[in-house]
């Protein structure tokens, strides 16, 4: 992968670990041990878990762009049994040596080669069975339909959990270029925190609908996804 050029708004702090858990769906500790790492007790007194993800700004911790697509990459890989942030950042770094890519979790071959030869590596170091191999294979591929990717293989727009695809369309979208990089219904540019709040005040979808020339399937889709947990 190419460099990064960091006047790009996709590689600018723009979101506290509060905000980046609630717009990907994650529990903001999870988030927070990906980005900022983790201590846990052992016999002689304390370890601790590094991160897998470089925010990109430290302190205090603010995520990019390029660092929600990250972070929605390794949801994937979470199983119910947990994760193995050992295990990740071993394969991680395995894949990004064998197959000479920077960054890999914002690769475009992660839906190709890249993909396998991480969850290969993965899959062999927590002995995961043949169902669990075939379960995390297809949640990686379900969480990479949700990105668009650029040219030059850069990720470019993120179709976030857990809205649904209408009639073909994907209405909720978080795109660096648009409204900060909030959640927005594409259509318009709106934030979906807006209509959330503008339904709190006593709006009604069709109200909303015919103010946005949206479909009100789109204002709901808005507000499911700022209320999911």
């Amino acid at each position: 992968m190419a460099a990064f050029d960091k006047t790009d708004p996709r590689h600018q702090p723009a979101y506290s670990l509060a905000e980046a858990a609630r717009y990907l769906k994650l529990p903001q500790a999870t988030l927070r041990a990906w980005t900022v790492g983790r201590d846990y007790p052992v016999a002689e007194g304390q370890g601790r878990f590094k991160a897998l993800i470089k925010p990109a700004r430290a302190r205090p911790p603010l995520l990019s762009f390029y660092n929600l697509i990250e972070a929605h990459v390794l949801r994937a890989l979470r199983t119910e049994h947990g994760v193995s942030i050992k295990a990740l950042r071993n394969s991680i770094a395995y894949a990004e040596r064998t197959l000479r890519i920077d960054r890999l979790l914002l690769s475009e071959d992660l839906r190709t080669h890249g993909g396998k030869v991480l969850l290969d590596h993965y899959g062999h170091l927590i002995e995961l069975s043949a169902s669990g191999q075939i379960a995390i294979r297809k949640a990686l591929e379900d969480h990479l339909a949700r990105v668009e990717w650029d040219a030059w293989k850069f990720p470019v727009r993120l179709y976030p959990y857990p809205t649904a695809a209408l009639d073909g369309r994907r209405p909720i979208a978080i795109d660096a270029n648009i409204a900060f990089g909030r959640p927005v219904l594409v259509a318009r540019g709106v934030s979906t925190h807006a209509i959330a709040e503008r339904l709190d005040a006593g709006e009604t979808v069709a109200d909303l609908a015919a103010d946005y020339d949206l479909a009100p399937a789109d204002i709901e889709q808005a507000a499911l996804y700022e209320r999911a947990a």
